[in-house]
């Protein structure tokens, strides 16, 4: 059996849906052979290692634990989907405060028991604060932490798909960037429908405005016809990003990455990336002035969040953040 990688691969809240969804998908794309299992609920995570003994899968090594030491040590990959679920009538950012405190703990771990890690990819919401506080506990340099975007612009590119009747795959250059939340910045200006420019599509400003409102409100539609958070998209995604980290196929959605250049700064936000062995690479977002503002002011409302979490005391003021973190 052939894989990527023979590198430990952790994936942190595996006893949960979108923790054993990514280990099953990392096992069945033959990702690496080591693959531990962590979480806290040892039932859940019992459970989740009976299933994936019983899918049998060949050549690999699963291991699970409790424990975060054993968990950590010498973790090359890792995967994190860790932190509390959003439920019906909240907001990815109603989970601010316990998540991140789940992240400090999260990223105190990487810098004690795997500072030589490769590439982190965050889940758990906010995932722009969460990937942001795990980066800054976990000293290590910022194209070795990503956190999930791509949902939103995936969302983007089905709802154009089935109103203009085409295939998904047919839907280019639709992305969101920004917060991973309601204030995402939705950029098709660049998009095309089967290879025709979205300006030529006719389609009317209130029709276009219930596609934003659709993708926006993709994970609250998911939680209201299932009764629970999105698990599969999620977990499909977050493993093709540490896929493309281990040097498979790159990965060209919108990811979270840190942010610090002449116009935005000191923030995790979705960009233009590119994820590859090298880690996540990015430039700045092409679109036009009224997508621009709005990428702006799900910007500002980003800083405004990381400003409350440091008031929380989670992470120190920006101006200390060095002290924690020599590569920020």
């Amino acid at each position: 059996m052939n894989f990527l990688t023979n590198e430990k691969l952790l994936i942190v809240g595996a006893g949960g849906m979108i923790g054993s969804n990514m280990a099953q998908t990392a096992l069945m794309l033959h990702l690496t052979p080591n693959v531990c299992l962590y979480d806290i609920y040892e039932p859940g995570l019992l459970g989740v290692v009976a299933e994936m003994n019983h899918c049998a899968f060949e050549g690999v090594n699963i291991t699970w634990t409790t424990d975060a030491a054993e968990a950590f040590k010498d973790a090359k990959y890792i995967l994190s989907s860790g932190g509390a679920p959003r439920k019906e009538g909240m907001t990815r950012e109603d989970l601010l405060k316990g998540n991140c405190q789940i992240a400090e703990d999260f990223g105190k771990n990487v810098k004690k028991y795997c500072p030589d890690v490769k590439h982190i990819t965050v889940i758990f919401n906010p995932a722009d604060l969460t990937g942001l506080v795990v980066l800054l506990h976990s000293g290590v340099s910022p194209e070795k932490v990503t956190t999930l975007a791509a949902l939103d612009s995936t969302r983007l590119q089905t709802a154009l798909a089935q109103k203009f009747g085409v295939p998904q795959s047919k839907v280019t250059g639709a992305v969101t960037y920004g917060g991973h939340g309601e204030a995402m910045a939705v950029f098709a200006s660049q998009a095309k429908i089967d290879g025709k420019p979205f300006n030529l599509m006719g389609l009317s400003a209130e029709e276009f405005e219930q596609i934003k409102h659709d993708t926006i409100q993709g994970g609250s539609a998911i939680i209201k016809l299932r009764g629970r958070s999105s698990f599969q998209s999620p977990a499909y995604n977050a493993v093709k990003m540490i896929e493309a980290a281990m040097g498979g196929e790159k990965f060209t959605w919108p990811a979270g990455c840190y942010v610090n250049n002449g116009t935005y700064k000191n923030v995790m936000m979705a960009m233009p990336s590119v994820i590859d062995k090298r880690g996540v690479h990015f430039c700045d977002p092409a679109g036009t002035a009224a997508e621009i503002a709005d990428l702006q002011k799900s910007y500002e409302h980003l800083c405004k969040m990381r400003d409350e979490i440091i008031g929380l005391g989670i992470i120190p003021p920006v101006a200390e953040w060095n002290k924690v973190n020599s590569n920020l």
